[in-house]
């Protein structure tokens, strides 16, 4: 078992890599087209890997995608709706603020005050990002453990990211 100190260490590093990947994974647009091809890929990357995840991309709160594969429950949209609160409210990844109150020793619930049963500061939910634009919109991913629920949704993200860059080159 890792001593206080190592998971100090281990929150830090956590939270400066997703910082990083917030900073990193903008992309150049986002239009129902690329809703349609992150959504696909997500489920893609299901079926690849038989995983039982709940898809959901909204932007500016407009549902453009939302699927679920076999073993995902009604339970599985409800944790995306709390997730994805969070990322409207704060603008910033929900795996990376559950690691920040985490790293302040207290739940996001007792750091915000915010009800439980609307907010879930756990993994799998990231802002949509347009460069020179902002945030406009979230991607989520519920289903598995937090961590992979957001590395999924990274790896969805850099893969986007890098299609839109070759292709405006």
């Amino acid at each position: 078992m890792p001593g206080a100190d190592q998971q100090d260490a281990d929150l830090d590093r956590l939270v400066a890599e997703v910082t990083e990947q917030q900073e990193r994974l903008q992309l150049v647009r986002f239009d129902n087209d690329d809703a349609w091809a992150l959504g696909c890929r997500l489920v893609e990357l299901g079926r690849e890997r038989d995983l039982p995840i709940t898809v959901d991309i909204r932007r500016h709160g407009h549902q453009l995608f939302h699927a679920s594969r076999p073993g995902t429950t009604p339970d599985n949209d409800t944790w995306v709706e709390r997730k994805t609160r969070v990322v409207d409210r704060f603008g910033a990844p929900s795996f990376l603020l559950g690691l920040k109150a985490r790293r302040a020793g207290r739940t996001f619930e007792e750091q915000t005050g915010l009800p439980v049963q609307e907010y879930a500061a756990h993994g799998g939910s990231f802002p949509l990002t347009v460069r020179d634009v902002g945030i406009v919109g979230t991607v989520t991913v519920s289903g598995l453990p937090q961590a992979e629920d957001h590395a999924l949704v990274v790896e969805a993200l850099e893969e986007l990211c890098g299609e839109q860059a070759r292709t405006t080159r």
